[in-house]
C-alpha cells in the first residue's frame, strides 16, 4: 500500500491494559483496531516518539505490560510492527513539562526485547491459532513451515496470576519437547500424538514455548 498507518487504536488498548492491570479482559486487547480491521494498513507500536513522557501525545505503556505488548506485535500474522528505539536500547532525555518545569526522563529497555525479535525471526510462521478464552490468560500458537525447519512456537501471556492452556502446534511437532524460551516459566512441555500441549505463564508475564 502506499500509506501505512500507525495502530493507534491498539496503542491505546495497551496502555489501557497496562493501566488497570488483572481487570482489563485480555480477550478485548485487539478491538476496534486497525490491526483487526484492515491489518494490510497498520503499524503496530508499543510506544513511540509521540506518546513518550512529555511529549505531545504521553501515553506511554506500563513498563510490566511491555513484553507482553511486543508479543503481541511480533508474534502473529498481522500487521508491520514497529519496535521503539528505547525499548532496545534505553534512553534518557530533559524536556519541560505541562507546569513548565524542567524533567529528566529515563526509558529504561523492555525486557527481553531482543529474544522476542529473535524468536520473530526463528519461530513466528505458519498457521495461527488462537485462544482468546480467559480475561486473564491468552494464548496463541503458530505451526511453523517448511520454509523455516525448527519454527513454530506457543505463546501465553497474563496480566493476573499463573494461567495454562491446552493449545494445538501440530501433529508436526508430535514427540517434541518445548520450553519456554524467555526463560520465565521452568519446565517442559511434550506435545502429544495430537499436536497439542499443556502450556503455562507466571503471574503478569509471557512465555514463548518453542
Amino acid at each position: 500500500p502506499s500509506v501505512t498507518l500507525f495502530d493507534a487504536s491498539l496503542h491505546h488498548n495497551f496502555v489501557t491494559a497496562s493501566n488497570q492491570g488483572k481487570d482489563f479482559d485480555l480477550t478485548g486487547i485487539f478491538n476496534e483496531t486497525l490491526v483487526e480491521a484492515n491489518p494490510g494498513l497498520s503499524v503496530t507500536v508499543v510506544d513511540n516518539h509521540d506518546t513518550q513522557p512529555l511529549q505531545s501525545l504521553e501515553a506511554p505503556v506500563e513498563q510490566w505490560f511491555k513484553p507482553l505488548a511486543y508479543a503481541l506485535i511480533l508474534l502473529r500474522e498481522k500487521g508491520y510492527p514497529c519496535v521503539f528505539y528505547p525499548d532496545m536500547y534505553s534512553a534518557t532525555y530533559k524536556d519541560k513539562g505541562h507546569d513548565g518545569q524542567d524533567y529528566e526522563i529515563f526509558l529504561p529497555a523492555c525486557e527481553n526485547i531482543d529474544k522476542l525479535l529473535l524468536a520473530r525471526k526463528q519461530f513466528a510462521y505458519g498457521p495461527q491459532r488462537d485462544h482468546f478464552d480467559h480475561a486473564n490468560c491468552i494464548g496463541w500458537t503458530r505451526e511453523g513451515d517448511a520454509d523455516h525447519p525448527g519454527s513454530g512456537c506457543a505463546v501465553l501471556l497474563s496480566n493476573s496470576e499463573e494461567g495454562f492452556k491446552t493449545m494445538e502446534v501440530g501433529k508436526t511437532h508430535a514427540g517434541k519437547k518445548f520450553t519456554d524460551w524467555l526463560g520465565k516459566y521452568p519446565g517442559e512441555v511434550i506435545i502429544d500424538e495430537e499436536g497439542k500441549g499443556e502450556f503455562h505463564v507466571s503471574p503478569g508475564s509471557v512465555s514463548v514455548w518453542t
